[in-house]
């Protein structure tokens, strides 16, 4: 009875140890059944992509119109008067008290010899010496109105390149454009070549075009008369 029972101990810890070496061997095979221990050969992702130089260098400014400087019109001198940029701004802000209480607002498109309007802005760039030069086009019509007369209409086109806040250009430009026809509306395109600033170090410019009414009048200083001496 003892030579059974020590038999069968050692078939029992003979069988035990075999199946353990058989699970470390599936363990660390690299053709294990459920793929335990499987080594990964899907490649690493590429890196993130860096801006080149090359894609800065192609960088040119979007050019766009401010809200209310696609528009130009021209009243006869019985008309009103262009309005300032404080001006418009109270009239927006008293719009809806008048609208409210119904109060007609004063129609003067009677009184409208022209009106002009910008239809489409475009712009290219180069670069030398450190700074980016810009050629920004306006493209825009001139329509007669009721008050028309031939002749020459004179616009003040605004051209601005802004960084930020910063105001890195701007130039207002009294553009003339002739108009002759009543019955149809005049063409014009107007370029500024003259745009200069630092290049910019990110994609990170701005540039406006638009009509620009507001523009401070540049004050001269007149000599003033010398106070003739009192004689006795």
């Amino acid at each position: 009875m003892a030579f059974h029972s020590f038999n069968g101990r050692f078939v029992a810890g003979l069988a035990l140890a075999c199946f353990m070496l058989a699970a470390a061997g599936c363990q660390s095979s690299d053709n294990g059944i459920l793929g335990f221990g499987k080594k990964d050969t899907t490649p690493p992702p590429p890196p993130d992509p860096k801006v080149l130089s090359s894609q800065l260098q192609a960088y040119c400014p979007k050019v766009t119109l401010r809200d209310g400087t696609a528009f130009f019109n021209t009243y006869a001198k019985s008309g009103p008067k262009p309005k300032k940029k404080t001006d418009v701004a109270a009239e927006e802000a008293a719009q809806p008290a008048a609208d409210a209480a119904g109060v007609d607002q004063p129609d003067d498109s009677a009184k409208i010899i022209y009106q002009a309007s910008i239809t489409d802005v475009t712009r290219d760039c180069s670069r030398a010496n450190g700074s980016l030069s810009m050629k920004i086009a306006v493209a825009g019509k001139v329509v007669p109105g009721p008050m028309f007369t031939p002749g020459t209409i004179t616009m003040p086109i605004r051209i601005a390149v802004m960084h930020g806040t910063e105001v890195l250009y701007s130039q207002l430009h009294s553009y003339q454009v002739q108009v002759t026809d009543a019955s149809s509306a005049t063409q014009f395109v107007f370029t500024d070549s003259n745009v200069v600033v630092p290049e910019p170090t990110a994609k990170d410019y701005q540039a406006y075009a638009g009509y620009d009414e507001g523009a401070p009048k540049v004050a001269t200083d007149k000599p003033k008369k010398k106070k003739a001496a009192a004689t006795n």
